[in-house]
């Protein structure tokens, strides 16, 4: 998909992966970008930066009535979305001593968020004859991620949700793509994580910058390829995991341990 004079919408652009998005979705020549995030100051700093096709609006991505209200705007002030990017997303560490409530809470921006955008752009971009969905997930979502269980769980979940899209939609004219990174220098990563905990599970390959991720984003959309793996030993992870899962879930457990020794 070429993103020359297209439409496109950034959820959580007010800072790291969801700003670069949008920066260089600008840089590619869409037409218009709106910036979108929860914190609709920082949404608009995003704006501020790109220049004229860009606007920004607040949105919690939990909140489905509110994508779809942002789809009918954009659509009626802009004209059609041609490529929705759902990025918003957070951190927390924790797992059966969560209570259901941040589970589920996780579960909606990670997962039904993604549900919501689709609902609200796919059937437009099907009468249209096509369009494209940039979901963020994580390498969490093909691995697993060791501190946080709800946080595995929802990329896990939003991995499939983007392999189902793919599937029954892709021969229809709906692209759709998955980013999967490690440790990216962003806000999720906290302020003060690599000076203090300077080995985690994320960060073992590098932390890589915001731009080289969605530097990535974009050559996957255009290639239309479905999965993004701004570190290429997550591949290798994967195909390790696929091949013995067994001996997989050892090492994991192995790298627990090293972890909580380190």
């Amino acid at each position: 998909m070429e993103l020359e004079n297209k439409v496109a919408v950034v959820t959580g652009a007010g800072s790291g992966i969801g700003r670069a998005i949008a920066i260089g979705l600008a840089g590619v020549g869409a037409k218009a970008v709106v910036c979108t995030d929860m914190n609709g100051a920082n949404a608009q700093e995003t704006a501020d930066l790109i220049g004229a096709v860009a606007t920004a609006k607040t949105l919690d991505v939990s909140d489905e009535t509110a994508i779809e209200q942002l789809v009918s705007d954009t659509e009626t002030s802009l004209g059609p979305i041609d490529l929705f990017v759902s990025n918003a997303g957070y951190g927390q560490r924790g797992g059966l001593d969560l209570p259901t409530e941040d589970w589920m809470r996780m579960m909606n921006v990670h997962v039904f968020s993604h549900l919501a955008a689709a609902r609200a752009v796919i059937p437009g971009m099907l009468e249209r004859g096509g369009g494209y969905l940039l979901n963020t997930a994580s390498a969490a979502g093909l691995l697993t991620q060791i501190d946080s269980g709800p946080y595995a769980v929802s990329k896990h979940a939003a991995v499939a949700f983007a392999e189902w899209i793919s599937i029954n939609y892709g021969d229809r004219g709906i692209g759709v793509s998955v980013l999967c990174p490690q440790a990216v220098r962003t806000a999720i990563l906290g302020p003060d994580a690599l000076q203090n905990r300077p080995e985690t599970q994320a960060s073992l390959d590098g932390v890589l910058e915001p731009e080289t991720v969605a530097d990535a984003c974009i050559e996957a959309v255009r290639e239309e390829r479905f999965l993004v793996l701004p570190h290429p030993e997550v591949e290798t992870y994967f195909q390790r995991k696929a091949s013995d899962y067994d001996r997989w879930l050892a090492g994991m457990r192995r790298l627990r341990d090293r972890m909580k020794g380190g």
